[in-house]
């Protein structure tokens, strides 16, 4: 007999036990996954506003609660465009507004029309607004179609009613569901005047972007730059502290697994001590009742982590549906989510199950077989 069928043999004789032990491997991996999941998503959806402009990267306020409450002034944006590198630069002003339940935050930019095409607005359908004008907006492809809007009809947001005068794509699905207003009509309306929330670069062909990015965050310490998801801590703390939150949860699973797996088998330990003594008896090595005693936890551990993956699933799916999160959150089952789970499952088997190893492989065959 092998050591994996007499590994196997021991999680079927021992159903209770066994299924504890993967029981309580399935909900630190649930809950890893989940939460891993759940900060990918809202990380992206966060994210996803700094593709719009198809820029090179993106400047923003440094250090804001949320990247939405940055803030540069026209100045800002005017000495950003100076920087010997930067082709344009282009400020908008971004806001959110919940227009109904599948549209909790609907995105809102406010831009100057002779930027619309650095920005990489192509106009479909109408026409763009003009610079003075009030009361007018252009609606994304996606969100004219969701809204069943055309050119000519009112769009109803801000507590406003506006004429829909231009459809726009930008070949970006979070952009093109947004709508667009003249860039001091909103500034007017949220009483922010000559401020912009970001401000999207692109780089003169043949310049590096490293080396503009670093000179812009060298003149401007207040401002920071992103170029991809993983910087965009650098502006908005709250993914930060999401972040922190995920693998703080990570180690906290891990940790409390690892107990619960090791007092499971610690009590295993001594229903079948005149089991290790026989095994020592008959010429089994102390590495040899190591390799067993750990061999079952890992196979625990693996159908644990595979029950934990499938109730995560359950767990987001429920957790999209959520009246408080419909819109906002869009789950994103990562390799990272999956990796960051089996981990867990594996770490607290092997560090729940090394110390009943240990202590069952010391035992001595004589006083192992005369134990009660």
């Amino acid at each position: 007999m092998t050591l994996f069928t007499l590994a196997l043999g021991n999680i079927w004789a021992k159903k209770a036990r066994s299924a504890g032990i993967a029981f309580a491997v399935a909900l630190a991996v649930m809950t890893v996954v989940s939460l891993a999941v759940v900060s990918s998503g809202l990380e992206s959806s966060a994210a996803a506003v700094l593709t719009i402009g198809k820029a090179d990267f993106t400047v923003a306020q440094k250090g804001v609660a949320d990247i939405i409450y940055s803030s540069l002034d026209n100045g800002q944006v005017a000495q950003i465009q100076s920087t010997p590198g930067v082709k344009s630069a282009v400020g908008v002003l971004i806001e959110t507004e919940k227009l109904n339940a599948a549209n909790p935050l609907f995105i809102e930019i406010g831009i100057q029309p002779s930027d619309l095409a650095p920005f990489g607005v192509t106009v479909v359908a109408g026409r763009p607004f003009t610079a003075d004008a009030t009361n007018e907006v252009m609606l994304g492809w996606r969100a004219a179609q969701n809204f069943g809007l055309h050119v000519g009809d009112q769009f109803h947001a801000e507590g406003t009613s506006n004429t829909v005068v231009g459809i726009y794509s930008t070949g970006i699905s979070y952009g093109d569901l947004g709508a667009m207003f003249p860039l001091t009509e909103i500034q007017a309306y949220n009483r922010v005047p000559g401020s912009v929330t970001l401000v999207f670069v692109k780089i003169t062909p043949g310049d590096s972007v490293a080396k503009v990015m670093a000179d812009l965050q060298s003149q401007h310490p207040e401002l920071t730059t992103i170029r991809t998801a993983s910087q965009f801590g650098r502006a908005d703390r709250n993914i930060v502290f999401l972040q922190a939150a995920v693998t703080g949860s990570t180690i906290l699973s891990l940790l409390i697994g690892a107990v619960i797996v090791g007092n499971t088998m610690l009590l295993s330990l001594f229903e079948r001590t005149r089991e290790f003594g026989l095994l020592r008896a008959v010429g089994w090595s102390r590495w040899r009742v190591v390799s067993l005693v750990v061999s079952e936890s890992l196979v625990l551990a693996l159908v644990g982590s595979a029950v934990g993956v499938g109730l995560s699933f359950l767990v987001t799916f429920v957790l999209e549906r959520l009246p408080q999160l419909q819109g906002v959150l869009h789950s994103s089952f990562t390799a990272q989510a999956f990796w960051r789970g089996l981990i867990v499952g594996m770490g607290m088997a092997v560090l729940g199950s090394l110390y009943p190893a240990v202590r069952a492989a010391i035992l001595t065959p004589v006083r192992a077989l005369s134990h009660e």
